[in-house]
């Protein structure tokens, strides 16, 4: 792992690819409720969104609840990027330190759509040692985190 300068994480992403037989709206309707993402996840259990928002756009926050064995804990999400049926981007914070960025990117063909989900480790080094002990290896288990969260949505996309 890199370390830029000013103490945080460099280097650290993991991009996963999904050709789903779905509509773009139909895997957006999947992507864009974070309320609901804890149902495909292997993590995330789920949250609520901020303030008076009530889905995704571009400042909109939620609160997302997370679990791995016995530690549970809760993020801060702000959509930082939101293009209805294309991509959703939002950044994680907890307590206002960075941790993250996820992405998901539809891009739509003749039979369905390839679903691309991303993340970027923001952490500072500091706080991606303490929080080894929950997570010892972040980017290998966030990329099969990332390969159950696509087969659970294209699983869920095409249901009839």
């Amino acid at each position: 792992m890199m370390k830029q300068q000013d103490g945080r994480m460099a280097g650290t992403s993991v991009s996963e690819s999904l050709h789903i037989a779905a509509t773009p709206s139909r895997i957006w309707e999947a992507v864009s409720d974070l309320p609901g993402m804890g149902r495909f996840s292997l993590e995330n259990t789920g949250g609520r969104w901020l303030s008076s928002h009530d889905g995704a756009s571009v400042g909109a926050r939620f609160r997302g609840t997370n679990r791995h064995g016995p530690a549970s804990w809760s993020t801060t999400a702000t959509v930082t990027r939101c293009e209805e049926l294309r991509r959703l981007e939002f950044r994680v914070t907890y307590f206002g330190i960075p941790i993250s960025t996820w992405s998901y990117e539809i891009a739509p063909d003749d039979d369905g759509a390839t679903l691309t989900e991303s993340w970027t480790d923001q952490r500072p080094a500091w706080f991606a040692l303490i929080s080894s002990p929950i997570r010892a290896d972040r980017s290998g288990f966030t990329r099969t985190s990332i390969r159950h969260t696509l087969d659970s949505i294209a699983g869920w996309a095409t249901e009839k």
